[in-house]
């Protein structure tokens, strides 16, 4: 069984670089802001500064432990890098109204947003939770990194300073 998960993680990995070497364009889709309002992805922008795109929901431990983590940071990195932090919940439509309570207890300093229909999770090809994406100034998808460890905030914050 260990020698299986070894693998299982080897596999991950790999296939987790192999998606890094591939830039390609963060897709246009319709999601909604924590308040009901359409929004589409194209209209995502930074002034040319890195974008981070999380995707979490509510029942996710680790994608929580990981937004905080970023949270505790998050005022150093903006200083130093200007990055915007994303979070787009994958809660379906049933839990979508615990969204923003929960963000807002959480004290979390980014923009939310719900991909209640999964649509854009689809089009990004999100399989586990956390996914965090990262974008260049042309909205770019340059980095990508599903799971949570304590510290991957810190290799995420390497890949963002690399882009300034």
């Amino acid at each position: 069984m260990k020698n299986a998960l070894l693998a299982l993680a080897i596999f991950s990995s790999t296939l987790t670089a192999l998606a890094q070497d591939k830039i390609s364009i963060f897709p246009s889709v319709n999601i909604k802001s924590t308040d009901g309002k359409m929004i589409n992805t194209n209209s995502f922008e930074n002034d040319g500064n890195p974008i981070v795109v999380s995707f979490w929901a509510t029942w996710c431990k680790p994608c929580a432990k990981e937004l905080d983590a970023i949270t505790e940071v998050y005022d150093d990195w903006q200083e130093e890098t200007g990055v915007k932090v994303i979070a787009i919940s994958i809660d379906d439509a049933r839990n979508a109204v615990k969204v923003a309570p929960y963000a807002n207890g959480k004290d979390w300093p980014f923009e939310i947003y719900l991909d209640s229909n999964s649509d854009l999770k689809r089009a990004l090809n999100v399989n586990a939770i956390p996914h965090t994406f990262l974008l260049n100034s042309k909205n770019e998808i340059v980095w990508q990194h599903t799971s949570y460890f304590d510290g991957d905030e810190e290799e995420l914050f390497e890949e963002i300073q690399k882009l300034k």
